[in-house]
C-alpha cells in the first residue's frame, strides 16, 4: 500500500467528517463534552465505591467489575479525544498517536474479553458454589487479567512494530491519528478482521454457555429461586453488554452508508447521533446498569453520588 496515497486519503475523509460537523458544531461539541463529563463522573464514583471498601477489592466479580469501569473509562476518553482532535484536523507525532490507537484498540478489545469471563467468574460461583472460593481467587483474577491485555495486545503491537520494520523512520514525523494510518498492507486488515471475529464468537459462545448452564441448574434446585433468577439476569445483561460492544464494529460501515445516501443536513446530524448511540452511551449505561442492580454496591453509590448527606452510612454484604 503507498503510504503517501494512504495519507491523502486520511486528510479527504478528515476535511470531509469536518464539512459534516461544522453545522451545529457547538451544539454538538457541547453534547459530547457533557455526556463524557457524566459518564466519567459516574465512573469515578462508582470505582471509588469498590475501592472503598475491603470486601469489594477481595471478590474477583467486583475486581473485574472495577477493571470494567477502568477500561470503558479509558476508552471513552480516547473516543472523546479521536472525535475533537479529528473535528480540528489535529496533527500529532506518530509516536503518541501510536500509543493513543494502541490503548483505543486494547481497552475496546477487553470489554468484551471483561464480559465473558465476568459471565465464567458468575457460573461458576451459580452452578459450583463449594468450589468456587478456591477456583475464582484474587491472584486467578489478576492472571485473567494479564491475559486479556496480552491478547488484546497482539494486533496493536504487530502493526506498529511492522511500521517500524518497513521503514525506520516512520515513527519521526506527524500524522493525523487513524488506526488506519498503521496499515501498511492488506493483510493488517484482515488480521484485524479476524482477530474481532475470533473475540466475539468466543466470548458469544462462553455467554451462550454460562446462561444454558445456569438455566439447567437453576431447574434442577430445589431452593433459592432467587439467586438463580438474579445469576441468570446478570449472565443476560452480560449478553446485552455484548450486543453494544459488537454495535460499535458497525460503527464505520453504518457511516460509510450514510455518506453514500445523501450529503444533506439530515443526514449529517444522523451520522452524529450513530456516533453518541454506538460509541458513547453504551459505554455509559452498561456499568450504570451494572452497578445499580447490584445490592451491596447500590446503596453505597447513591451515598456517594448524595455527597454522603445521609445520617446513616450504608452497610455493605457482599457474597
Amino acid at each position: 500500500m503507498d503510504n503517501q496515497t494512504n495519507k491523502e486519503v486520511q486528510l479527504l475523509e478528515q476535511l470531509i467528517f469536518k464539512e459534516l460537523m461544522s453545522d451545529g458544531v457547538a451544539t454538538k461539541l457541547s453534547v459530547v463534552t457533557l455526556v463524557s463529563l457524566l459518564f466519567i463522573y459516574i465512573n469515578s464514583i462508582m470505582f471509588y465505591t469498590i475501592m472503598c471498601k475491603p470486601v469489594f477489592r477481595e471478590l474477583p466479580r467486583y475486581i473485574l467489575f472495577a477493571h470494567m469501569l477502568c477500561n470503558d473509562t479509558v476508552q471513552m476518553a480516547l473516543t472523546v479525544l479521536l472525535f475533537f482532535m479529528v473535528l480540528h484536523l489535529v496533527q500529532v507525532t506518530k509516536a503518541a498517536c501510536a500509543l493513543i490507537i494502541y490503548a483505543s484498540t486494547v481497552t475496546y478489545r477487553n470489554s468484551a474479553l471483561n464480559i465473558a469471563v465476568m459471565s465464567l467468574e458468575r457460573y461458576v460461583a451459580f452452578c459450583f458454589p463449594l468450589s468456587h472460593s478456591a477456583m475464582a481467587t484474587q491472584n486467578g483474577t489478576a492472571v485473567a487479567i494479564g491475559v486479556m491485555w496480552l491478547l488484546s495486545s497482539i494486533c496493536p503491537v504487530i502493526d506498529i512494530f511492522y511500521g517500524m520494520i518497513m521503514d525506520p523512520m516512520f515513527y519521526s514525523g506527524q500524522m493525523f491519528c487513524y488506526r488506519e494510518m498503521f496499515v501498511r498492507n492488506k493483510w493488517q486488515i484482515e488480521m484485524f478482521q479476524a482477530a474481532n471475529g475470533v473475540s466475539f464468537a468466543g466470548v458469544t459462545l462462553i455467554i451462550v454457555f454460562t446462561y444454558i448452564n445456569v438455566i439447567v441448574a437453576a431447574r434442577t434446585m430445589s431452593g433459592d429461586k432467587d439467586s438463580a433468577q438474579k445469576a441468570l439476569k446478570t449472565v443476560l445483561l452480560h449478553l446485552i453488554q455484548l450486543i453494544f460492544c459488537l454495535l460499535s464494529l458497525m460503527y464505520g460501515t453504518i457511516n460509510t452508508l450514510l455518506t453514500r445516501l445523501s450529503n444533506s443536513t439530515l443526514i449529517h446530524d444522523v451520522r452524529f447521533i450513530n456516533f453518541l448511540l454506538i460509541l458513547m452511551v453504551p459505554r455509559c449505561l452498561s456499568p450504570l446498569i451494572y452497578g445499580l442492580r447490584d445490592d451491596a454496591i447500590r446503596p453505597l453509590f447513591l451515598y456517594y453520588v448524595r455527597g454522603g448527606f445521609q445520617k446513616v452510612k450504608p452497610s455493605v454484604t457482599a457474597h
